[in-house]
């Protein structure tokens, strides 16, 4: 079993939200072994000097889409599900080196994706996938335009989601993604931006097909993470068990009572609204998506403040479609204009991990944790802009104990 110690390190306690200097921290295989400021080198490991660069752990996305390589996502249904996964497979790897170890894709991913990267297949980030996304006919992933009465729901189809209507077909099609090893269940709780048909201020699914896909999922030990903006929406959804609520932007007050009574989860994703707004023309967002763009993109800062200040559980997101993926770390320095760093930090690492269920295992550097690390040149806690620049900052990905990058020159 190979061992790797890293030597005078600065240590980013992301829980405590603090730098520990030179610091020695030993990995033993795929796993931390041990931190501390005088362990002894292990005969035959690799030693390697960080020089007081940071260590800090990989960094995990709770919301992105690999299949989605165009933000025409309608047109995702009619390609070939090997072009899309191959075009996926060369985004997790821009995303894994990016300092992204770990991602959770709500809707698109599959079980092949997941299993490509764990046996080593293809270079990309942990994936916890949750298959096709649940709507109702007319709802978030119904892509069909107006005068199409047909669609093709076949598993193998890499468009984004399923649609289906009434307590038993939703909790068929709920069991039929956890059949697959489904880590969770998306489901549309309100419209949204890049449908062609519905309204964002909507509400979708009844309470009654909601409860359904929760009791589903909470007897798989699973959870459901659901699609929301409006108030409305969002109270229905974590009222009924819903553990996750991704974008949130127009959240209030009594959404809020809702989180904490629930310990429910905020997955906020800025940068994609930022993007869309500045270059989705570009990348194929259509005109009926640019137009519903400015109801969420001015309201989002707020919603994650009032979230914040509240103690929310609030988890790092993305959700940015095609050639807009590239600026995947840019949500870093958008939070930071409303939260402190270290918090914005746990969104990505501690905060991240407590929702994949994965506590103690990512997202810190504490023995027993696996070995998803990073070496940056710079100190994320007083300047988050060293995370936005991975060519220049990022000098050594490790991930599962395996180095990916290395670009210290020692």
């Amino acid at each position: 079993m190979t061992e790797t110690l890293f030597e005078r390190a600065n240590v980013l306690d992301t829980a405590a939200g603090t730098l520990v200097r030179d610091q020695r921290v030993l990995v033993r295989g795929n796993t931390i072994e041990a931190v501390g400021g005088d362990l002894e080198a292990p005969a035959g490991a690799r030693r390697i000097d960080l020089a007081g660069k940071t260590l800090m752990p990989g960094l995990i996305d709770c919301h992105v889409h690999v299949n989605a390589h165009s933000a025409d996502l309608s047109g995702l249904g009619d390609e070939s599900p090997a072009y899309v996964a191959v075009k996926a497979a060369n985004e997790m790897r821009d995303m894994l080196h990016r300092g992204f170890t770990t991602v959770r894709d709500p809707g698109g991913a599959d079980f092949g994706l997941h299993q490509a990267v764990s046996e080593g297949l293809i270079d990309g980030p942990r994936l916890y996938f949750g298959g096709k996304a649940l709507s109702q006919t007319g709802g978030h992933v119904d892509m069909r335009p107006r005068g199409r009465s047909v669609r093709d729901d076949h598993q193998c189809c890499p468009d984004l989601g399923l649609v289906c209507d009434g307590v038993d077909e939703v909790r068929r099609a709920a069991r039929e993604q956890l059949r697959t090893g489904a880590f969770h269940i998306k489901i549309m709780l309100s419209g949204g931006v890049a449908s062609p048909t519905d309204r964002i201020d909507s509400t979708q699914f009844s309470i009654d097909e909601i409860r359904a896909i929760v009791d589903e999922a909470e007897a798989a030990n699973r959870y459901v993470a659901g699609h929301a903006y409006t108030a409305r929406a969002i109270n229905r959804g974590l009222t009924a068990g819903v553990r996750s609520i991704e974008h949130g932007n127009l959240l209030d007050e009594s959404s809020v009572d809702l989180f904490l009574e629930h310990d429910a989860f905020l997955v906020p994703t800025l940068v994609t609204y930022q993007r869309m707004a500045a270059e989705g023309t570009e990348h194929g967002l259509p005109a009926a998506s640019i137009a519903k763009n400015p109801i969420v993109l001015d309201a989002g800062l707020h919603a994650l403040e009032l979230a914040h200040r509240a103690g929310v559980n609030i988890c790092y997101g993305s959700d940015l479609l095609g050639g807009m993926r590239r600026h995947q770390l840019r949500e870093f320095t958008i939070r930071s204009a409303v939260i402190p760093a270290a918090d914005v930090l746990r969104s990505a690492t501690t905060t991240a991990a407590k929702l994949l269920n994965e506590e103690g295992r990512l997202g810190q550097i504490i023995p027993g944790a696996l070995a998803d690390l990073l070496v940056v040149d710079g100190d994320p806690l007083t300047d988050l802009e060293v995370l936005t620049d991975p060519e220049a900052n990022l000098k050594l990905i490790m991930q599962n104990g395996d180095i990916k990058s290395d670009r210290l020159g020692n």
